[in-house]
C-alpha cells in the first residue's frame, strides 16, 4: 500500500479549502524554514517543511491527517502526555502503550515488531520522542533505524518528535531518520526559548503521496498560519544557529548535576535520564507509590513543582526538569528537593 492509502479518510473526504487553492495559484515564496538545516544537520535530504504554531500543533495536524476514529496507535511509556491527549481528544481511543527497557528507558523494539505484526488492522501510527520527554534519554541511531524499518515493513507511520534535538550531553548524539513513512517534528520553543512565540515545523517526506494536501486542509482550519512576527524571529534564530544554543548548555549541565545530587538519597538505580532534553526521571520510594499525592506534597511543603509519572503512563515516578532556572535558582531548588527527598524517605509525607 502506498502512503496515500494510509492517510485518514476524514482528511481525504474533505475538500481542499478555497483559500489554499488560491494560494497555490500565486505561490512564489520558498519554504519559510531554510531547508539547509534539515539537509546539513539532520540529514533529511528528501523532506520539505510546513511551519506550525508550535510542534504540538504540528502533532495534532498529523493525527487529524493520518488517523481515523477506530484506528490504533502506539506510544511507549513513559510517553509525552500531550501526544496521548491529542489522540484521545480526536477520538483515537485504541492506544497501545509499549514498554521501555527498565534500565535504559529505551523503547522495546522487539515488542513493537511483535505488536505491529500481530495487531489487525495494523496500528496506523507509532510516536516516539527523541531526546525523550519525560525520560531524558537519547535513542541511539541503530535503534532509531530499527524502529523505522519495523514501521516501514508493517505499513505504519512513524512520527518522531525532535523538540530537544540540540539538548544532548556527555557525548550522546541526536540523529534523525527519513523515509516515505516517517514524519519528523521540530520546535523553536526549547532550543531558542520561544515558548510563547509558538513556532515549530513538520518535516514530511516528499515521497509521502498526498500528505501535504491533507496537512494544508487541517492547517487552514486550525491556525491558518503561525504569526508573521514569530516566523521572522524564528528565521533570525536559525541564522544564529546551533552554536548559540550550545553556548547555553553548560549552565544546564551544572543544573542537572545539582538535581541529580539532590535525588541521590533515592539510590543510583532510581534516577534515569539526563542524556538529553532537560529532564531526570526518578522512581519514588516503595512506601510512597502515589505520585500525584507526592507531587502535591512537594508543592505544599517544599515549594517545588514536579510532574507525576502517571501523567505519562508510569505511576510511581516523577519528572524533574533542570531547564528554565538560573544556576543560583537551581541551587535553591536542589536544596529544597534534597530536603524533601530525605524527609519523604525518613518520615513519609508529613505535614
Amino acid at each position: 500500500m502506498g502512503s496515500y492509502g494510509r492517510l485518514a479518510a476524514r482528511a481525504l473526504d474533505t475538500d481542499v479549502p478555497v483559500m489554499v487553492k488560491l494560494a497555490e495559484l500565486t505561490k512564489s515564496a520558498k519554504d519559510a524554514v531554510p531547508l539547509g538545516q534539515l539537509r546539513q544537520e539532520n540529514k533529511l535530504s528528501k523532506s520539505s517543511v510546513m511551519v506550525t504554531a508550535g510542534s504540538n500543533q504540528g502533532f495534532l495536524n498529523l493525527v487529524l491527517s493520518l488517523c481515523d476514529v477506530g484506528d490504533s496507535v502506539v506510544l511507549f511509556a513513559p510517553y509525552f502526555f500531550n501526544a496521548y491527549m491529542s489522540f484521545k481528544m480526536t477520538g483515537i481511543n485504541n492506544i497501545l502503550v509499549g514498554p521501555s527497557d527498565p534500565t535504559t528507558l529505551l523503547p522495546d523494539a522487539e515488542w513493537l515488531e511483535n505488536t505491529l505484526s500481530d495487531t489487525k488492522p495494523v496500528p496506523k501510527l507509532v510516536s516516539i520522542v527523541n531526546p525523550g520527554n519525560p525520560s531524558g534519554i537519547c535513542i541511539p541511531e541503530p535503534l532509531l533505524k530499527r524502529i523505522s524499518e519495523i514501521c516501514r515493513r508493517a505499513g505504519s507511520w512513524l512520527v518522531v518528535d525532535n523538540a530537544y534535538e540540540y539538548f544532548v550531553y556527555d557525548g550522546y548524539e541526536h540523529s534523525c531518520v527519513e523515509g516515505s513513512h516517517v514524519v519528523n517534528l521540530f520546535s523553536f520553543s526549547k532550543a531558542y526559548g520561544m515558548m510563547g512565540w509558538r513556532v515549530g515545523y513538520i518535516a514530511y517526506s516528499l515521497e509521502a503521496e498526498g500528505l501535504l494536501t491533507q496537512l494544508l486542509k487541517v492547517q487552514d482550519n486550525v491556525a491558518i498560519c503561525t504569526s508573521m512576527i514569530s516566523q521572522h524571529v524564528a528565521l533570525y534564530c536559525l541564522e544564529s544557529g546551533r552554536e548559540w544554543v550550545q553556548s547555553k548548555l553548560k549552565s544546564l549541565e551544572r543544573n542537572k548535576e545539582l538535581l541529580r545530587d539532590a535525588l541521590s538519597p533515592l539510590g543510583e538505580e532510581a534516577v534515569k535520564g539526563g542524556e538529553g532534553a532537560i529532564y531526570l526521571w526518578a522512581k519514588l520510594p516503595e512506601t510512597c507509590p502515589d505520585d500525584i499525592e507526592v507531587v502535591c506534597w512537594f508543592a505544599r511543603r517544599h515549594g517545588l513543582l514536579l510532574l507525576p509519572g502517571s501523567a505519562c503512563g508510569t505511576s510511581g515516578y516523577v519528572r524533574i526538569t533542570f531547564g528554565i532556572l538560573r544556576e543560583e535558582e537551581c541551587e535553591v531548588a536542589a536544596k529544597r528537593l534534597k530536603n524533601g527527598v530525605e524527609e519523604l524517605i525518613r518520615d513519609g509525607m508529613v505535614e
